[in-house]
C-alpha cells in the first residue's frame, strides 16, 4: 500500500486503531505515547507498588520512562547506566539511585527490567534478582542473549518478555494527561521536516534528552 509514512501531516489508519489525547497531552508528549506504551507494560510487569524496588537496566528512552511509571505506581527504583552522563535525566524521571559499569548495584532488587540491548544484561538482571522474583526483558540484543535457566528455576523466578506498547497506550496516555508521567524531558529538541534527515542521521545533538521530536508542520 503506497500510503504516507509517519513524517507526513496526515496517515490513514483504521479508526479502531486510533486513541484520542485530551487536551493536556501537547504534541510532543503525543508522539511520546507509543513507547510511554512499553514502560508502562514493563513497570506493571515487574508488579511495581509501593514497597516495590526495582532495577531498571539503561537509562535511554524506554528505561526512563519505564522508571517513571513505575515510580508513579509507588515502587522505589535504581537505574543501571554505562555512565553518569544521564544520571541528573533519571533522576527527574524518578530514579532513587544510579549505579554505573564501574559501579554497579551492590544488592538484589525485588524485580529487574533490562531495557538495553547488551547481550549479557539479563544473564546480569537475573543475577542481581531476589529469589522469587521478576525479570522483565523488553531490549533485545542483535545476538542470542543467553542465560542459565537452572537460574530461574532454582530462584523461583518469574520471567516476563515484553513485544509492542499496544496493551499499554492507553495507561500511558492517562498518566500523561493527569500528570503522573511527565515524558517532555525525553524529547527537548524540536525540528521541522526540513532537518529531518539529519536528525535521523544523528547529525543533530538530542540535548539533555534521549530523542528530538519531528514537528512535520514546524
Amino acid at each position: 500500500m503506497n500510503w504516507p509514512g509517519a513524517l507526513a501531516e496526515q496517515v490513514l489508519v483504521r479508526a479502531s486503531s486510533l486513541h484520542r489525547l485530551p487536551g493536556a497531552i501537547d504534541d510532543r508528549s503525543g508522539a511520546l505515547v507509543e513507547p510511554g506504551g512499553n514502560g508502562w507494560r514493563a513497570a506493571s510487569a515487574a508488579q511495581a507498588g509501593p514497597g516495590t524496588r526495582i532495577l531498571v537496566c539503561g537509562p535511554g528512552t524506554i528505561g526512563l520512562l519505564t522508571t517513571a511509571f513505575a515510580t508513579a505506581m509507588g515502587a522505589e527504583v535504581d537505574i543501571w547506566g554505562l555512565a553518569r552522563d544521564r544520571e541528573e535525566l533519571a533522576a527527574s524521571f524518578g530514579a532513587a539511585g544510579y549505579w554505573t559499569a564501574g559501579y554497579p548495584p551492590p544488592g538484589t532488587y525485588d524485580a529487574v527490567i533490562d531495557c538495553t540491548d547488551d547481550h549479557r544484561m539479563p544473564a546480569a538482571a537475573l543475577a542481581l534478582a531476589e529469589p522469587a522474583g521478576r525479570l522483565v526483558y523488553i531490549g533485545i540484543a542483535g545476538v542470542p542473549s543467553p542465560i542459565d535457566s537452572r537460574d530461574l528455576v532454582l530462584g523461583d523466578m518469574t520471567a516476563v518478555g515484553i513485544l509492542g506498547a499496544s496493551a499499554g497506550i492507553g495507561p500511558a496516555i492517562e498518566h500523561y494527561a493527569d500528570g503522573r508521567v511527565d515524558p517532555s524531558r525525553i524529547a527537548e529538541v524540536t525540528v521541522g521536516l526540513e532537518d529531518a534527515a539529519e536528525a535521523l542521521a544523528g547529525q543533530i545533538s538530542t540535548g539533555a534528552g534521549t530523542k528530538i521530536h519531528i514537528d512535520p508542520c514546524g
